[in-house]
This record gives C-alpha cells, sequence and structure tokens, in this order.
C-alpha cells in the first residue's frame, strides 16, 4: 500500500497546521501529520470510511482529547490482526497489546513521539487476544484541525512478524557459519596439540614401570581423551567432522542405547521407548550419532531435577510441499525424538539453545556444547534438528521434544556389529614419506612407524616431498597432513604426486575436516585418518592403505564419507 493511502480519511487537508501547498508543487507533509476540517467520527457513509473499512491495512484513531489517549476507531483489518472486537478495542489506549517481551525502549520512544506531536515510524512485538506475539510495522502521525489543535493520532498498522522471523533466522545462520568456521580452525590447531600429548603419553607409558607413574600417566592420558572429545563435538557443530557413515536401523541402535541411557540417567529418571517399526533404513555414522543422542538425553534429564519420563521414539516422515519450510528437499524421512516432562524453554532460550558454549546451567554442570553437537551433526548428515518446547505454568504442563530428522533409504536395514579391535598390532617393512609441518608431530609419527617396522623418509611441506618423490624411488606410502602452509598442501600433493606414481598409495590425516577434500582433487587411493590418532590406529590405517594399494575407493567428499 502507497503512503497516500495510509492517509485514509485525512487526505481533505494533508499539510501543517499554518502551512499552504500549490498543485504545482506535491508535498510529502502529508508522511508527518494531516488537517481536517470536520473533526467528528459520526458521519461514516463517507466513500473515505468504506475505503477505510474494506483496506487490508490495519488502521486506528486515538484520542489525545481524552484521558489516556484511548483509541477512537478502529477499523476491521485492526480488530483481524488483534483478534479483539471494535467494542474490547475502543477506550482502551494501546499499550494493553504489549507484552513480556515488548521492547522497553520502543515503548519510551512511542510515547515520546505522542508526547510532542510528531510523527514515527517503528517496528514493536505486540500480542494478540489469544497470547501469540507479532511484529507490529506501526506508523503514528498527528491530526490537527483548522485551528492548528491537535485532534487525533492516526496509526496504520502492518503484520511484518514473516519478515522479522527471516531477518532473524539469516543473521543467526550468519552468526553460527563464523563461530563455526572460527571453531574448526581452533580445533584443527588443537588437535595437532593433542597429538603430540597423546602420543607422547603412549609412548611414555610403554617405558616407565613404576605404579605411581604410570597412574600419573593415566591421569593425562584421560585429560587429554577428554580434551579430544570435546574437540570432537567443536567440530561437530561446525559441520567439520570426520564422518563414516553406514547404513542403520534406528530402531535397533536405540534398544542397544537403552541401557546405556538408563545408566546415564540416573534413578529419578525413566525412559519410555516407542518405536514404529519397519523403519526404513538410514545413512549415519554411529558413533556421531549416539553422541548426539547421548547429549540430548543428558540435557532432558537436567531439565527434570526432580526426576520424571523420557520417551525416544522413531517415525517415518515424508516431506513434500513442507519440506521447504524447513529447509529440507521433499521426500521420505526418519525421526528420532527425544521428549521430557521438564520445565520447558522460554523462547529466548529455545532460539539460542543451538548456539556453542550457550548453556543455562550452573557452573561446572555442561559446556554447553551438547545441543550444538548434535545439531551440527544432523545438519552434516543432510537432516534438521527441531526444538518443541511449552514452559511449564500453572494452565499446562511443561516440556521439550528434540526432533532429529534424517533422509531415508529405500529399505530397511539390519545393522552390522561392528569388528572387534585388533589385539595385535599390524607392522610392515615398507618405506613411508611422511610430510607434517609440525616438527613435535613429525617426530612423533616417526617414532611410531619405525616402532613398527617401517622405514621413514619426512618432509616438512608439500614443496619439499615432491623433491623427494622425484629422487627417491623406494617410496611405497604417501602420508601427509592435509593443512600445511605454502601452495602445495596435503590434497595438492596427493594429486601431483599421483601424476608422477599413479600406483603409489596415499594416507592423509588431519585435524580438521574432509569438507577441504571434498573441494580438493578426487584421488582414487585416498583416504583420511582424522587427529588426534593412537599407535594402533596409525598401524592399521597405514598397513590398509599398503594392501589395498592403487585399488580404487570412494574418494573423500565421495557419499561413501558422508
Amino acid at each position: 500500500m502507497s503512503e497516500d493511502d495510509r492517509a485514509g480519511p485525512m487526505q481533505a487537508g494533508m499539510a501543517e497546521p499554518g502551512e499552504s501547498h500549490s498543485a504545482e508543487a506535491p508535498s510529502l507533509a502529508h508522511l508527518k501529520s494531516a488537517t481536517i476540517r470536520e473533526p467528528g467520527l459520526d458521519d461514516r457513509g463517507s466513500v473515505f470510511f468504506a475505503a477505510i473499512e474494506m483496506t487490508r491495512m490495519p488502521m486506528i484513531l486515538t484520542d489525545p482529547r481524552q484521558p489516556d489517549n484511548p483509541i477512537a476507531f478502529a477499523n476491521r483489518a485492526f480488530q483481524d490482526l488483534t483478534g479483539y472486537t471494535q467494542a474490547e478495542l475502543i477506550g482502551r489506549n494501546c499499550r494493553f497489546l504489549q507484552g513480556p517481551e515488548t521492547s522497553r525502549e520502543t515503548v519510551a520512544e512511542l510515547r515520546q513521539a505522542v508526547a510532542e506531536r510528531r510523527a514515527i515510524a517503528t517496528e514493536i512485538l505486540n500480542y494478540k487476544r489469544d497470547g501469540s506475539p507479532f511484529w507490529n510495522g506501526i506508523f503514528i502521525g498527528p491530526v490537527f484541525d483548522e485551528a492548528g489543535e491537535i485532534v487525533y493520532f492516526f496509526a496504520s498498522q502492518l503484520d511484518v512478524t514473516r519478515r522479522r522471523v527471516s531477518e532473524q533466522a539469516y543473521r543467526q545462520a550468519q552468526k553460527m557459519e563464523a563461530i563455526g568456521q572460527l571453531t574448526a580452525g581452533l580445533a584443527h590447531d588443537f588437535n595437532n596439540l593433542l597429538q603430540v600429548v597423546t602420543g607422547n603419553l603412549e609412548l611414555a607409558r610403554g617405558s616407565v614401570t613404576s605404579e605411581r607413574a604410570q597412574r600419573q600417566l593415566a591421569n593425562a592420558a584421560g585429560a587429554a581423551e577428554r580434551g579430544a572429545k570435546l574437540t570432537k563435538q567443536l567440530l561437530s557443530f561446525a559441520r567439520k567432522a570426520r564422518l563414516e557413515p553406514r547404513p542403520l536401523n534406528l530402531n535397533a541402535l536405540v534398544l542397544a542405547f537403552a541401557e546405556v541411557a538408563e545408566s546415564t540417567l540416573g534413578r529419578n529418571v525413566s525412559v519410555r521407548l516407542d518405536l514404529t517399526p519397519r523403519l526404513p533404513a538410514v545413512t549415519l555414522d554411529r558413533t556421531n550419532l549416539e553422541m548426539a543422542l547421548l547429549n540430548v538425553l543428558i540435557n532432558a534429564r537436567d531439565a527434570m531435577p526432580a526426576g520424571g519420563t523420557v520417551t525416544i521414539s522413531t517415525a517415518p516422515v515424508h516431506l513434500n510441499g513442507n519440506g521447504k519450510a524447513r529447509a529440507l528437499p521433499p521426500g521420505d524421512y526418519v525421526a528420532l525424538r527425544v521428549r521430557d516432562e521438564g520445565e520447558g524453554m522460554p523462547p529466548g532460550v529455545a532460539e539460542r539453545a543451538t548456539e556453542p558454549f550457550f548453556s543455562t546451567k550452573g557452573p561446572g554442570k555442561g559446556t554447553g556444547l551438547g545441543l550444538a553437537m548434535a545439531h551440527g551433526f544432523v545438519q552434516q548428515s543432510r537432516g534438521r534438528l527441531e526444538i518443541e518446547t511449552r514452559p511449564r505454568s500453572a494452565e499446562a504442563e511443561g516440556g521439550t521434544t528434540i526432533t532429529m530428522l534424517f533422509p531415508a533409504g529405500h529399505d530397511a536395514s539390519t545393522e552390522e556389529e561392528p569388528a572387534e579391535p585388533k589385539a595385535v598390532l599390524r607392522r610392515g617393512d615398507e618405506t613411508v614419506l611422511v610430510v607434517e609441518d609440525s616438527d613435535d608431530v613429525r617426530a612423533l609419527a616417526r617414532e611410531y612407524l619405525e616402532s613398527l617396522g617401517y622405514g621413514v623418509l619426512t618432509a616438512r611441506d608439500g614443496e619439499e616431498a615432491l623433491e623427494i618423490l622425484g629422487r627417491e624411488a623406494r617410496i611405497d606410502l604417501l602420508f601427509s597432513d592435509i593443512v600445511m602452509p605454502g601452495s602445495v598442501n596435503g590434497l595438492v600433493l596427493a594429486e601431483r604426486a599421483g601424476r608422477l606414481r599413479p600406483d603409489l598409495p596415499v594416507l592423509l590425516t588431519t585435524g580438521y575436516n574432509e569438507d577441504l577434500v571434498a573441494q580438493g582433487p578426487a584421488t582414487p587411493t585416498m583416504d583420511v585418518l582424522g587427529k588426534p590418532y593412537r599407535k594402533a590406529e596409525l598401524a592399521d590405517r597405514i598397513r590398509s592403505a599398503l594392501d589395498r594399494g592403487a585399488k580404487r575407493m570412494p574418494a573423500p567428499g565421495e557419499p561413501h564419507h558422508g
């Protein structure tokens, strides 16, 4: 609607009191105030009143000559907007539309403009008759009589809730993306440090016989493990975790996880399962899924300090036209839900619940990464995490439901049991070229590999590695970090090494993410080992890469890796 339309029945005289404007020079003064000859509202048979009643633009008039500046007229669109009838509106000051989340600063600005008899345009959070909030884009302007006395304030309204919500979601997405990039970068550096700490602790424990020293080293190793777990949560939030998805049956996973859940939640919390049979398969990383589910369950427990019931449920979900509203493509999904009977969350808390380090728990009762990690993992798995919450009140029970939606496969699946870890370290006598810019990590990798029987050559960066590859014929495997300074990072190095020696297997390592791999060349023999890694993990992956040789395998970034 144009600004001329907003002026409504006051178009007869639009100039400021005492001003006049010729037809040759159109004025915009009607944007600020209006002047009328007949201030009464009794004659409502004019075409202007008919237009005001029929327009979709909510409009009201208030009477500043009466105490408290009450509403004197409200058109039907305003009644539709707020849910109040004409009889419920007339005679009341507009402040009754305000509520607990209404900005006090905006209210003060409106009051000052009214007191100064000047126009104002702003947006304010108001509440409808049923208690639901809405963002109101409002323009208020004074209406004078011919003597220059104020007789009304005119206000046009516009429900701008959808735009405000979209803008808020966009800003939140930008903020989370920025935090994610920072988090992932820090996690990469932290993982390099953890690699040095955990690796040297492992070596020290193998050469120390004192029981006290072993206990101290075990404590240090435990702290390093917790640091590694924290880093994985940070990377999961940032959607930078390295996933190894495989077909899973959610029902089987939940049943197997129920015992862990019951022991974690304690005696005061009972676990109820509501599993829909014959679910389609989902292709997910089991370890990250279990971690996400555990974090959500711990939040549910903490929301019920006096105890209660947590319900874990599964169900198929089909999205068609409503998929776009949930930022998901149409198709079939499987929902994993956790519902608690807790206090619920206020809207402001629910909006920030997936932010890293945001927590309403007391000091020492959480890192604030639980829901952030779950949210990041679900997004990285091409799904969506949704929060439905209702704060407890005298009229209604409270509680929160966390829903994780995952793309469904075509067939039901029976999950393969994970293989038992190998008790014997896999050894070899081949030559491995280790490329790592961190001196400490490079030295640790060399010590690991030499203790396993391998010959080791080392390079500080990609350029040096290419020189060694050009002159050394006895290299059987390239083991390189992905993130390195200079123009030749691990991905470029793997590509150039493949051109030099097409049969050379490559094993990459990173404390960051496979997104880097997805953007790089799809080297057929490429595989990735995450940091921090243990000696046994390195031994297994080195041996597997050598045995596999140049056999074609999915490159990181392809569906095999998620």
